[in-house]
């Protein structure tokens, strides 16, 4: 498989989500030649970040107090997400070395089309692989993209459902994450490209399950749903990565927001776009949501200023939140937008976003990886960065053709 040096369509005319809601008359806080300036900085930092990854490795974190670079292999659920940022700066700015940097990065991803035992294939492989298809065209790209799809495909269970997020020993437990939301966006991709019906099927399944044993009443979600696999009950709810088991994990949050918009773009079914507003009011409204909109790590973590942020969730928020934007009546729209625009602010700030040849060449500081494990607290990480930058390409859009 070749990386071919063909765009095939202009930067403004081709992104991933759907601008369906009339942008007339919007008021945006954020300039263009802000934004643009993030992205060009941006760039600089990752030009740093290229020199010290291993050929065949991904970056994943980076520990400032020995200064290392924390890297994994491409079966790691972190690997398409520097590849991901690689062409979304490379649509930005035509840079062709950002252009040959994803294509040699992804030669070492492409077998994850036939991992079978992740769901986490979709972030693998949509994030780099889908971005490398939409930007040249390229039709391996797609045809490694379907491959996954049917990979992924096969953990779904018809009595359960649901796609299994985790395997496990013990067979009595079938294992369901919020963040599995996310891995959806393949199978609806396939859907269209392979004119598979079933795949779609899956993952509206997946969605409307989720909506029925992960939500509470006020919207915030559980972490893990454990389902009994042989007669689709639920067993057991309970976090993983969150504070405790009835509390409100930032990151989950952000998935499952971005989640139902995505699935209301791809399937234009009322009852996702009414889920992620619901999400987004329960984050909107917190009253723990910090000034600066960065959240707490997990909601209900509350133990004064020195209490740790996730910037990875805030970015995830922001990104979610400029596209759901797009689908809304002009009030609320607006309400999400400044939102988003404000955690904009906040990641672009010298508190969150590092300095050129800092943070080991990370964008952002202060997100939170795994904090009942201790495992990458108050670091950079990958995903983080990747949908920082998505959110400031989204706002480009939003602001329309120069």
């Amino acid at each position: 498989m070749g990386c071919k040096f063909v765009v095939v369509s202009v930067f403004w005319g081709i992104l991933a989500m759907s601008i369906t809601h009339a942008q007339t008359n919007r008021k945006f806080t954020l300039k263009r030649g802000f934004v643009e300036e993030k992205l060009r900085q941006s760039i600089d930092r990752y030009q740093v970040l290229a020199k010290r990854v291993p050929l065949h490795m991904f970056p994943r974190s980076y520990d400032v107090s020995t200064d290392s670079l924390i890297v994994t292999r491409s079966n790691s659920w972190t690997s398409g997400f520097y590849v991901g940022s690689l062409w979304y700066l490379f649509e930005f700015s035509g840079n062709k070395s950002l252009f040959e940097e994803a294509g040699q990065r992804m030669r070492y991803l492409a077998s994850e089309q036939y991992n079978t035992s992740t769901h986490d294939v979709g972030f693998m492989l949509y994030c780099s692989y889908g971005n490398a298809l939409r930007i040249t065209g390229d039709k391996d790209y797609g045809l490694v993209l379907s491959q996954g799809a049917s990979s992924l495909a096969q953990r779904f269970s018809n009595v359960v459902g649901c796609v299994r997020s985790w395997d496990n020993v013990d067979s009595s437990k079938y294992l369901v994450i919020i963040d599995n939301m996310m891995n959806l966006e393949l199978l609806n991709w396939a859907s269209r490209y392979s004119d598979d019906p079933w795949l779609a099927k899956i993952a509206i399944s997946h969605a409307d399950k989720t909506i029925e044993n992960h939500f509470r009443e006020d919207y915030s979600s559980y972490h893990v749903v454990d389902y009994n696999p042989t007669n689709g009950a639920v067993r057991r709810k309970h976090t993983h990565q969150g504070l405790a088991d009835e509390s409100s994990w930032a990151r989950g949050q952000a998935w499952g927001l971005y989640g139902y918009t995505m699935m209301f773009r791809d399937t234009k079914e009322q009852r996702y776009l009414d889920q992620a507003v619901q999400i987004a009011e329960y984050i909107s409204n917190h009253p723990d949501l910090p000034e600066d909109k960065i959240p707490l790590w997990d909601f209900n973590a509350v133990g004064g200023p020195d209490t740790e942020r996730d910037a990875s969730a805030a970015a995830i928020t922001a990104a979610a939140l400029l596209e759901l934007s797009t689908f809304l009546s002009p009030d609320a729209a607006e309400k999400y937008q400044l939102l988003g625009e404000e955690i904009i602010i906040s990641l672009s700030s010298p508190r969150y976003y590092a300095n050129k040849g800092e943070n080991g060449g990370f964008l952002i500081k202060h997100a939170t990886g795994h904090m009942p494990a201790g495992s990458e607290v108050d670091a950079p990480l990958v995903y983080a960065d990747y949908y920082y930058i998505e959110a400031l390409v989204r706002y480009l859009k939003l602001l329309g053709d120069s």
